[in-house]
């Protein structure tokens, strides 16, 4: 089963909530982690289970590039707010980082994240 990181910055979790839902056949069929308040928010909205690690600022980012460097994530959405400054930015640099040394796709913005929906659609497919 494929797994997917759903993080998003504080601005950001209405468009993953959003996303979510509309990609709610496909979420169903692999294992999702998420970021605190995110994870939350989609499981509440799509009643998907979702494992949920700490909050992004606290640690959860970090979590998920632990997960990453295991091999135990095959792709990240992370839904970032280009905008507003983040306290934790160099978490999110290691983060994106450790996407590009492991060679795991990441989506950083919602039409990417699109994109990257129909490739997790293809794979479950046998495609």
């Amino acid at each position: 089963m494929l797994s997917v990181a759903l993080i998003a910055h504080d601005r950001m979790k209405p468009e993953m909530k959003n996303f979510a839902m509309q990609y709610k056949d496909i979420l169903s069929k692999c294992q999702i982690v998420a970021t605190g308040t995110t994870g939350s928010i989609v499981e509440k909205h799509t009643g998907l289970n979702v494992e949920k690690v700490l909050s992004g600022p606290l640690g959860g980012d970090q979590q998920i590039g632990s997960r990453i460097s295991c091999q135990r994530i095959d792709v990240v959405i992370f839904l970032r707010d280009p905008l507003t400054a983040q306290p934790h930015e160099p978490d999110i640099s290691a983060l994106l980082r450790v996407c590009d040394v492991h060679n795991v796709p990441v989506a950083t913005n919602r039409k990417t994240a699109d994109i990257l929906m129909e490739y997790l659609s293809n794979k479950i497919a046998g495609n």
